[in-house]
């Protein structure tokens, strides 16, 4: 197996594909025989690039592996950059990585290539993999957003459909790729207590919750240029969404029933309506940031509500909310329970919960209305949170670790359709128009504009009112 790493040299592939890569092979999960090829326009050799993926793993929570020698002459560099007018060193380095495992008593290698790449770098790398005839049979995993608007979408989709097949066409959201998301599965489908639940008839309101705490200063030109609300809703928020709202597939072992399942629930999501459904923020002193334009108006926070127009959920507002320069960081689903019907419905002041905490290993915790001990009756909500790390037998993979795994087995079935992604950007498009709302000011490590609270009522935000 060959991986190539296009944007090498960039802070992706720094922070989590290469690490990533790593902890497949320290797990024994890439083939006997494999090497890395990094590719980026600058003029590195293979021990400059070899420094850069030390450095990776020393800054990661993996470290150095133990075998770092022998893992480092797997790694090779082709630089120069890589376009349709002008491959670079790509095409000979690749050639003699296939020789080298051939010659090892391999067969020919699959060939995976990684695009850790700004969006505009797709389409000339995608014409590129087609004329210097390195597509043929190989797997490509393209990073989010893949397209900026529905329009870019669409162009961007038929470029692709012409140099590659639909098997080839990994579209990545490492969301997807996390434990606790992937465990939804098994909480409805496994368990009747929650399976039973997981509708319109018990579940009043749907909160999907991303704060972070983290600055822009790093990353300032490509946040400008995208703001929160085109670079985690309609990727992030949107598709985890839809894994809590589809509909139980034919078999849940079958990748192909999954994507047409998730592709149902996405194309039920009613278009966004800015004047009512949608809060954009932007923390103060923003502007002041390096890299960002005087006076712009791009977005730091968003909170949207949105309507999926299906039987099971017709009727239930799913709120979704991430931001930069929030009070705290963290990656939360509530699904917030109808009252009981019965004698106790008029005294219970907290509604019960389900929540899924999809950060690291992830976490499931039950909010359960219970009698308060003591002389006097009275109702509290208890909470109960079981780790997923904690499982007996379970060994915590990094979502993007378990996606790479993925894509060598060929299995899509936590990567995103075209249909899935025609369908959220077709539901994102009013936030694109002329009706966008302008950004309200926050202060920094604050929950965002107050005028977002609306949007989760009656019941507020829960994750503000959890202490973890």
């Amino acid at each position: 197996m060959i991986i190539v790493l296009f944007g090498a040299s960039g802070d992706l592939a720094h922070r989590m594909v290469m690490p990533a890569l790593v902890e497949l092979h320290q797990r024994g999960l890439l083939p006997e025989r494999w090497r890395l090829i990094g590719c980026a326009t600058d003029r590195w050799d293979d021990e400059k690039f070899r420094a850069r993926l030390k450095d990776s793993l020393l800054g990661s929570e993996l470290g150095l592996p133990g075998d770092w020698a022998a893992l480092a002459r797997r790694v090779r560099y082709a630089g120069g950059g890589f376009t349709d007018d002008d491959p670079g060193a790509l095409p000979a380095v690749l050639a003699r990585a296939r020789r080298e495992l051939v010659d090892e008593g391999g067969d020919e290698p699959l060939v995976v290539y990684f695009l850790a790449v700004p969006p505009a770098a797709y389409p000339a790398i995608t014409r590129g993999l087609g004329r210097h005839d390195l597509a043929a049979g190989a797997r490509v995993v393209y990073e989010k957003p893949y397209g900026t608007s529905l329009e870019d979408f669409e162009a961007l989709d038929a470029l692709v459909k012409e140099v590659l097949t639909v098997e080839q066409v990994f579209r990545i959201d490492h969301f997807l790729g996390k434990q606790a998301v992937q465990a939804i599965y098994a909480l409805r489908f496994a368990n009747r207590l929650f399976g039973s639940q997981w509708d319109a008839r018990a579940v009043e309101q749907v909160q999907i919750d991303v704060p972070e705490d983290l600055d822009v200063a790093q990353r300032a030109g490509f946040y400008d240029a995208t703001g929160a609300a085109l670079d985690m809703l309609v990727t992030h928020l949107f598709h985890v969404a839809s894994q809590v709202a589809m509909d139980p597939p034919q078999n849940v072992t079958d990748p192909a029933a999954i994507l047409a399942a998730r592709d149902a629930v996405m194309a039920a999501f009613r278009p966004l309506d800015p004047a009512t459904d949608v809060v954009l923020g932007q923390f103060e002193g923003y502007t002041d940031i390096a890299g960002v334009a005087a006076g712009s108006t791009q977005d730091t926070f968003v909170a949207a509500r949105l309507w999926i127009d299906t039987d099971r959920w017709r009727g239930v507002p799913f709120v979704l909310r991430t931001g930069k320069r929030m009070a705290r960081k963290a990656q939360r689903i509530t699904l917030v329970m109808r009252r009981p019907d019965g004698p106790l419905a008029d005294v219970i002041d907290e509604p019960s919960t389900i929540e899924i905490d999809f950060s690291g290993p992830g976490a499931i915790t039950l909010g359960v209305t219970l009698n308060t001990p003591g002389p006097d009756p009275a109702l509290s909500l208890g909470r109960t949170r079981l780790s997923l790390a904690d499982v007996p037998g379970g060994e915590p993979i990094s979502a993007y670790a378990s996606l790479i795994n993925d894509v060598l087995a060929g299995d899509r079935s936590l990567f995103t359709t075209s249909h899935c992604l025609r369908a959220a950007f077709t539901a994102f498009a009013p936030l694109q128009g002329p009706r966008r709302p302008d950004p309200l000011p926050y202060a920094p490590g604050s929950w965002g504009p107050a005028e977002a609270d609306r949007l989760a009522a009656p019941h507020g935000w829960v994750l503000e009112r959890r202490r973890r």
